[in-house]
């Protein structure tokens, strides 16, 4: 299974509030307790997730945006917003 496709079973495994452990979430995508481990932590290299402990849980998109920003200057953000509008920056931005 490509990494895309095993990353985006093991986020659609995580529920939408709350959260569950990463054996939980193991068991409910039927993948081995490691490739969820090493999806996870693409997910939250990404800005996707948040892992706490055992558990992991959906970050909503302000907490994903506030987080994009501590970690970028402004210079290399990879989005603007625009009139309450997100977009992906162009090379020339």
């Amino acid at each position: 299974m490509r990494e895309e496709d095993l990353d985006w079973a093991v986020y659609h495994g995580i529920p939408q509030t709350g959260s569950i452990t990463v054996e939980d979430l193991a068991a409910a995508t039927g993948l081995e307790p490691g490739a969820v481990t090493a999806s996870l932590e693409r997910l939250e290299h990404y800005l996707l997730v948040r892992r706490t402990g055992d558990t992991v849980r959906l970050l909503s998109i302000q907490e994903s945006l506030i987080e994009c920003q501590c970690r970028y200057t402004a210079d290399d953000l990879p989005f603007v917003i625009e009139n309450g509008v997100v977009r992906a920056k162009k090379r020339d931005d």
